[in-house]
Order: structure tokens, then sequence, then C-alpha cells
């Protein structure tokens, strides 16, 4: 057995154990946790949680397998050649593989790490290290948010429990897989077959094998399960099934994994990592988009508000009215309108044409926001027009009054004359008379 991380570095990454819940009721199992010669890492990041064990079993002298946890990269390789060389050879793959595995779903170069790790092992056997005919099987994943990429070569398995349903999505390259596949045997009657142990592909014996990869889905709640035949071979999917959705915690679910395997009679190794998907980073895919969205609409309406502005200024600029400039006519560039206390207009230019003088609907015009004028050619014209109609009515006035005048002159002198007469012919009659008298008194 070889860890690229061991209890003693666990401890030091400062990580605390989170508290396991027992079991489920008719769940309870073979101890496990003190258990000679196990390996265990438990761990979590901000958007999976994992717990792991590996136990040599019942029935073996040593552990050939060897796995992998590498948020967020996990892997389980199965050793085979006899004794040690099938445990350097896992170690061998479980070494290459964290090397050279990616860190997003990408199945293809995941699946390439593990067709490197054939090589490596090849080249140990040829160079001394281990044994010829030596090799492992080779189950791994990466999970990168909502996508988990899956590579894998011989009978080591990957299981997917996702909605309270447990699928195999890997499968097994062995001689009974085969006869099953053919509809000759079952899968119950493969975990007992005696051909149980053949496998049609491995890493160490083949320079062109190829590793089968794909990549699916996950979600939030999701559980994966990657594990040797030890457990496989021990357990039937059902079993699984149930452990997997009974415990609470991933480590939980790896530990009782594990003593299901040994109370199953513990013939072969078993490793079995557990991962749950705490988030599929689906959350912060919303918001992003929100944001994203949020962005767009605040870029949207500065355009608008922009382009408002725009139009508002050039309609400023264009618009020209006469109005009421504290008792004159004034000449105003823009609209008589404000927004938020802001006028939309200045003056332009005084004029000497006084409001009053102006006809009584031309008043309420420019007290009512003014008289619109196209430009300020023709609020000029306007106001010479006002200047000229006001000269013209006060000339016109003036001619009137000066008619009237010369009238009532007139009438006041024959008046006068009139009485001038009339006082003269009283007069001459008065001395007529005065005459007859005297001339009738002599």
């Amino acid at each position: 057995m070889r860890l690229p991380f061991s209890k003693k570095q666990q401890a030091e990454t400062g990580e605390e154990r989170r508290p396991e819940p027992a079991p489920a009721p008719g769940h309870e199992s073979l101890p496990v946790k003190d258990r000679m010669d196990a390996d265990v890492v438990t761990g979590h990041s901000a958007h999976l949680s994992w717990g792991s064990r590996s136990d040599v079993g019942l029935v073996r002298g040593h552990n050939e397998d060897s796995f992998l946890v590498q948020d967020p990269v996990f892997a389980v390789c199965d050793g085979v050649g006899g004794h040690a060389a099938g445990e350097v050879a896992s170690a061998i793959a479980v070494r290459t593989i964290s090397q050279l595995a990616p860190d997003t779903a990408d199945d293809a170069r995941l699946g390439a790490a593990i067709e490197e790790a054939n090589s490596a092992i090849i080249s140990a056997a040829q160079s001394g290290q281990g044994r010829d005919g030596m090799g492992c099987t080779a189950s791994a994943v990466v999970i990168d948010g909502s996508r988990m990429a899956v590579a894998h070569v011989g009978d080591s398995r990957v299981y997917l429990l996702s909605g309270g349903v447990l699928v195999r999505i890997t499968h097994d390259h062995s001689y009974v897989e085969e006869l099953v596949d053919a509809g000759e045997i079952t899968a119950d009657e493969a975990r007992v077959h005696p051909s149980r142990s053949i496998i049609t592909r491995a890493l160490g014996s083949d320079p062109d094998m190829y590793a089968d990869h794909f990549t699916l889905d996950v979600h939030a709640g999701d559980r994966i399960i990657i594990c040797s035949d030890g457990l496989s071979s021990m357990v039937p999917d059902a079993k699984i099934e149930s452990v997997a959705i009974s415990c609470a915690t991933p480590q939980a679910a790896a530990d009782t994994l594990v003593s299901a395997a040994l109370e199953g009679g513990g013939h072969d190794n078993v490793t079995v990592i557990v991962v749950d998907v705490e988030d599929d980073g689906t959350a912060a895919r919303h918001a992003k988009i929100r944001k994203r969205q949020a962005l767009v609409w605040v870029i949207v309406l500065a355009i608008l508000f922009g382009l408002g502005a725009f139009i508002g200024v050039n309609i400023v600029d264009s618009s020209w009215y006469l109005g009421n400039n504290g008792g004159t006519v004034g000449i105003y560039q823009g609209i008589d309108a404000q927004i938020l206390n802001v006028p939309l207009s200045h003056l332009v230019e005084t004029t000497s044409v006084e409001v009053d003088d102006l006809p009584q609907a031309v008043q309420s015009q420019l007290a009512q926001g003014g008289i619109r004028m196209e430009s300020e050619e023709q609020a000029l014209s306007a106001v010479n027009s006002y200047h000229e109609q006001i000269d013209a009515e006060k000339t016109s006035a003036a001619a009137v009054a000066s008619d009237v005048k010369s009238s009532t002159t007139d009438t006041t002198q024959e008046s006068t004359s009139a009485d001038t007469n009339a006082s003269q012919d009283t007069s001459t009659t008065d001395t007529a008379q005065s005459s007859t008298q005297e001339g009738q008194g002599e």
C-alpha cells in the first residue's frame, strides 16, 4: 500500500474532523476503526467532502491496493502480480495519476494520465523495480463543479448515487463481465464465479492499453463511490446502495462499506473512497448570471440615459421661445420647464417691448409657458413685429387724439364766433331801440 496522503499529513492540514452521525438503525456493522494496517483519509473543500478507508481484508497477508485523494482527483488502483509486485504497480499508478491528472473535468486528459501510468509500470518492471507481469487496475474521477470526468481500466468500479438510486457507471474489464454481457450468467453469479479474478484489461501488461473515459453531470447531493473489487465481489450492489443512502457522512459510508466487505468474507483487499458533492456551482453560476444581467441592465440604462440626455440637450439647444422677463418680452433658448429644480432654458436677449403694451391674448401666452419660436431669427422677427405693432398703435392713437383735439378746437371757435355775432346783433338792436326812443321824445 502506498498513499499520497498519510494520516500524519492529514493532521498537519489543521482540518477539524466533523462529528459523524451514527448509522441508521439496522446498519450497524463490524467495527473497523481500530483495525491494524488500515489507511483512512477524510477531508472537505468548499464544494466536496470525502472519506476513505483501505483494509487488507481477512485473508491476504498484505494490501496491494493504493488510492489517491487529491481534490478534485480521486482514484483507486488494485494491484495484481503477487507479493510486493502488485503493491509496487498500484503505487506507481497512483503517483503518476496524481502528477498528470487534470484539475478540470477533462476525461481525455484523465484517461491519458492512466495510460501514462501504464507506461510507467512497464518501464519500472523493465528496470528491475518490482517484477515482470506486475500490474494494477485504475478507476479515477475528477469532480469539477457540476461535471465529473471518469477514466477506468480493470475491475475496480465507480458508482454514482443520485436521487436515492445507485448506478454503476464503469464497465468491468473482466472475463465474468463478458459472460454477464453475453447473458450467460447474472451479476450475482459473477460475484462468486470461480473465474471472477480474471481481468481482460489492466495497467502494466500491454503498451497499447487504453482507458475508457467519459464525462457526466453531477449535482449537489450526489454521492460518488470508487472502490476495488474487494468491495464489489463481497457486497451486492443492492447492499452498497442501502449503505450509501443510510450513512450521513462520506467517512461513515466508507467505514460501513469496508465493514460489510469484511462481514462478507474479506477475501481480498478492500478500498473505498466516498465523495459527496455539496456544491455543484449552480448557485455561483446563477449569481454570476444575475450579476451579468444586472451589469447589462446598468449598461443599457446608462446608454438610454445618455441617449436621452443627448436628445434632450439637442431639443433644448434647438428650442426658442418668447417669455415675460420682468414686464418686458425676453428671448429664451430652451424649454420653459425644470428637472430636479434645474431650469431647461436661459435668457438670451432682452427687449424694450413692454408686455402691457401687447394684446391681452399675447400677454396670456407669455405668462403660460411663452410663445414657441422655431429659431432665434424668428424670435427677433416677432419682437420687431411687436415693436412695429406697438408703434403703429401709438401713432394711430396719437392721430386720433390729434383729430379729436382739432375737432374740439374748431367747435369751440365756431361757438365763440356765434356768441360774438349774437352779442353784436344784440348791441345793434339795443342802439336802434335807443335812437327810436330818443326821436319819439323829441
